[in-house]
């Protein structure tokens, strides 16, 4: 089966993936999938996609006697599609965080009505 392009569900995972090819090429599929808890089939899986969509190329250590032991490197592509990715990542964060102070406000100004004390509020509100 050929592994199909990841979805929007899988934009987080992808990035990882990115991030850690980037730092250490030489790693392996099932270090990959201990690095980020996904499972190794959902690495290779990944992996495979990112290969097929041009972001990832895959070499063999020349160095290595093992000859399953691969380097992972990023393309062109596949640095511009991190950077797009980072962004996209990055807005959606701050979006939610943005919601998160605005919910905050709004329970802070309901213990206010509430006639709640001031130390109160405070541990109310990380709760």
């Amino acid at each position: 089966m050929t592994p199909q392009p990841p979805d929007r569900a899988e934009n987080e995972d992808v990035l990882q993936i990115l991030r850690e090819i980037k730092k250490s090429p030489e790693m392996t599929q099932r270090e990959l999938s201990s690095r980020l808890g996904i499972s190794l089939g959902k690495a290779n899986f990944l992996i495979n996609a990112l290969i097929q969509r041009g972001l990832v190329k895959m070499e063999n250590f020349r160095t290595s006697n093992n000859k399953k032991v691969y380097l992972y490197y990023l393309t062109p592509k596949g640095l511009e599609e991190k950077a797009r990715t980072t962004y996209l990542f990055l807005t959606r964060k701050v979006r939610e965080y943005e919601r998160l102070e605005e919910e905050i406000r709004q329970l802070r100004e309901e213990a206010r009505e509430n006639d709640l004390p001031a130390d109160e509020q405070k541990n109310r509100s990380i709760n």
